[in-house]
């Protein structure tokens, strides 16, 4: 099957979006299938403003349009709702190319929390932007169900993973950050960011050492307000993997986060999760198991340093990401299947709406 993806997240950006498409890529071209990421690598881009990390492409309707020629695809997936994602939602429309969307990051809140516009507003134009799609694939239930009542239509369950070969238990590293022998170390990756409520961690009263792995725009700024805590800036591969099994607890303060792919690292490396009893950490943390979830954030961490950390790693295990590339395939068929359509007909359709003659079929002389 060939599959285009297109992502206003990727390289070089560093987050649960990025990895997620990644691994999809990686399974999906394992089983067979041809994959084309259309990002902002293939646009020109200016920063995005108040978060220059993030660059927003230039996307042209053209450009996509030319890209769909070329390839042919059998099934357009949008991933998100940045501008690559409006022009690939706008070309589809206009050739009458059916695909699939995801929801991956609550942007109303975010947006409610930067300039004070109000989350129902960004939901009405999320669900405009989603509406024309034959499925919204979505990570958790409670999301889901959350979604639903928002009034999103077409929803569908698409897991996450994790590499259990990459994340897993290791020794400790040799290199002792602090000489405290004997003294838990919490710790938190990801974006370094208001809306990943980080603050709520950095002040929980906590015996021993807290580590902040990951960047953001208000890193320089914590690391100011904070001057005990260790930020290591962004870490990926077996960098990463080593600073999960440095640690005792992992602490997750975020609110909004959809699923929380960091939840998964932490738990095949045998870390215990402490965190809020919200979206993303109550589908994916076994309470008492895996982690602990309360509203006094500091009762769970110092709850989940007595977990068993080869519970935790068992309970990982269940998430591979081959299993979520088949699903992902799955809910391809389904939405098509609902929609009427066949594997093959969107070629078709590009062909004919961009006035390609279709390959004739050479029968053999009898």
């Amino acid at each position: 099957m060939r599959i285009l993806i297109a992502t206003d997240a990727w390289k070089p950006q560093v987050n649960g979006v990025v990895r997620t498409y990644e691994n999809l890529k990686r399974e999906l071209e394992a089983a067979g299938h041809f994959v084309t990421i259309l990002s902002p690598l293939d646009f020109a881009t200016l920063p995005c403003p108040g978060y220059r990390e993030i660059r927003l492409a230039l996307a042209r309707r053209s450009q996509v349009a030319a890209l769909l020629k070329r390839g042919a695809y059998d099934h357009v997936h949008i991933a998100t709702e940045g501008p690559i994602g409006w022009a690939t939602r706008g070309v589809c429309l206009r050739q009458r190319i059916r695909f699939t969307t995801s929801f991956h990051t609550r942007f109303p809140e975010y947006i409610e929390a930067y300039t004070g516009l109000p989350a129902w507003i960004s939901y009405a134009f999320q669900r405009w932007f989603h509406r024309p799609g034959i499925g919204m694939f979505v990570a958790t239930r409670s999301l889901k169900a959350e979604l639903s009542e928002r009034g999103f239509r077409r929803l569908m369950l698409w897991s996450r993973g994790v590499d259990t070969v990459q994340f897993k238990p290791r020794p400790r590293s040799s290199e002792e950050r602090v000489e405290e022998k004997g003294e838990p170390t919490f710790l938190y990756v990801g974006r370094v960011s208001r809306e990943k409520n980080v603050e709520a961690f950095l002040n929980l009263d906590l015996p021993g050492r807290k580590v902040v792995v990951g960047d953001g725009p208000i890193l320089g700024l914590l690391r100011r307000q904070y001057p005990n805590v260790i930020f290591t800036g962004a870490k990926t591969g077996e960098d990463l993997a080593q600073e999960y099994s440095n640690a005792d607890v992992f602490v997750f303060p975020s609110r909004t986060d959809t699923f929380g792919l960091v939840l998964l690292e932490a738990m095949a490396s045998g870390l215990g999760v402490a965190a809020y009893p919200v979206t993303g950490p109550i589908d994916v943390v076994t309470p008492g198991v895996t982690g602990c979830l309360d509203e006094d954030l500091r009762a769970a961490a110092l709850a989940a340093l007595k977990l068993d950390r080869d519970q935790v790693r068992v309970q990982a295990m269940r998430h591979d990401w081959s299993r979520v590339a088949d699903l992902f395939l799955a809910n391809i068929t389904q939405a098509r299947r609902a929609a009427g359509l066949g594997k093959r007909l969107i070629k078709a359709r590009v062909a004919k709406s961009l006035q390609i003659k279709p390959r004739a079929t050479v029968r053999p002389v009898s």
